[in-house]
């Protein structure tokens, strides 16, 4: 099993649980031959909006942030990185899209692990290539696909 660290600071009532998030992380590293480790940092609007200003240079907060991490040759250590994560984006968002907030949260931490695996979006055909993977394995949850427009309302 991948090892876990949580780190809430942002407490809400429907925050998923530590096994919930196992699940997500444990899915999207379903084809990863490694066990790691990952930490998911909850966090609320201002933390995000400082963080987002310091390592993307964007205004405002963001849904979530990847910090991959690069381990030193001589080290032996399996971090993957870390993920940060705005529960009240998340929250907003979810409404916003008329999506089960549940499945809103294993997407975003599906997508997040991706980009630690080193998936990105930023050129299209990366992004067709990060979207079917998400789909993918959102699927092996029964969670729908969350790019069609009739699952957004």
């Amino acid at each position: 099993m991948n090892c876990l660290e949580i780190q809430i600071e942002y407490e809400a009532i429907n925050l998923p649980s530590e096994a919930q998030l196992q699940t997500w992380v444990d899915c999207a590293l379903t084809d990863y031959e490694n066990e790691t480790e990952i930490v998911i940092r909850i966090v609320d609007i201002e933390e995000s909006a400082e963080l987002n200003k310091q390592y993307r240079q964007k205004n405002g907060p963001t849904n979530i942030l990847s910090f991959p991490f690069e381990v030193p040759k001589h080290i032996e250590l399996n971090l993957l990185g870390d993920l940060v994560i705005c529960a009240p984006i998340l929250e907003k968002e979810a409404t916003e899209q008329d999506k089960a907030l549940h499945d809103h949260w294993a997407h975003i931490i599906i997508h997040g692990v991706l980009h630690l695996l080193g998936y990105d979006h930023i050129i299209e055909d990366e992004a067709v290539l990060m979207e079917a993977k998400e789909i993918h394995l959102l699927n092996l949850l029964n969670i729908k696909n969350p790019y069609l427009q009739e699952n957004i309302a």
